[in-house]
């Protein structure tokens, strides 16, 4: 990895946890990582106090990853595949949709530390959880978008207007071809689940929760293994 990357954005919880423990088996530099809630309004709001209270934001060609998990739209990406992003769409109720464009020399230096294992895609962002099978392909007829996420935009939003180039490494950790269990109402205001509602909801559709939670750790593992490849490369 020849740019180096001043922060690292995880979505909070598990995914955030793996990052972690990936960066806890390497004795390179490291960046620092930044926990992040769930949804583009809870998102946005968190990164504008950020960026205020984070010095080498206002530097000129200062880096961030975002990293973590994202759901498949199209048949040719399954559970633990890697991919880059080259950028993000967002569709607002009622309006026309909004692109951003990833930074391109951060997206091929990643690309190289994955050994180009990575799938360069068009991400969406979604502001709730899409678990229908047949509403993630038709996303994908529609808007062309190879993976969904809930932060990916936002993200976007906010930093390039800061001049922070942002690059994105996700790992799939549902397919297309799978319905989820309806976890929207367990969902705060605050971009954080709810541990009971969460609970109900899962117990509610067991077949679907338990394909959730098999590939959520299988797409965990990977995104582990993702960040030791990517900051590895790092000098001591």
């Amino acid at each position: 990895m020849t740019l180096p990357i001043n922060a690292i954005l995880v979505p909070q919880g598990a995914e955030y946890q793996a990052v972690c423990r990936g960066l806890s088996q390497i004795s390179s530099i490291q960046p620092l990582v930044v926990p992040i809630p769930i949804g583009t309004q809870p998102v946005t709001q968190c990164l504008k106090q950020w960026l205020q209270d984070e010095p080498f934001a206002n530097s000129p060609h200062s880096r961030v990853l975002v990293m973590g998990l994202c759901g498949s739209l199209s048949p040719r990406y399954g559970i633990g595949d890697i991919v880059l992003y080259r950028d993000c769409l967002y569709v607002p109720q009622g309006s026309r949709p909004q692109l951003q464009e990833c930074d391109d020399a951060l997206t091929n230096g990643l690309h190289r530390s994955l050994n180009e294992k990575a799938s360069r895609v068009r991400a969406m962002t979604s502001d709730r959880m899409i678990e229908s099978s047949s509403e993630k392909r038709q996303l994908n007829h529609i808007y062309k978008a190879s993976v969904v996420d809930m932060e990916g935009f936002a993200v976007l939003d906010v930093l390039s207007l800061a001049g922070v180039d942002v690059a994105m490494v996700r790992v799939i950790s549902d397919s297309c071809h799978q319905t989820l269990p309806n976890l929207n109402s367990t969902l705060s205001s605050e971009g954080s689940l709810k541990p009971f509602p969460l609970a109900l909801g899962l117990l509610r559709q067991p077949l679907a929760a338990t394909q959730l939670i098999q590939g959520a750790l299988r797409g965990l593992r990977v995104l582990q293994q993702v960040t030791i490849n990517v900051f590895s490369s790092y000098p001591e």
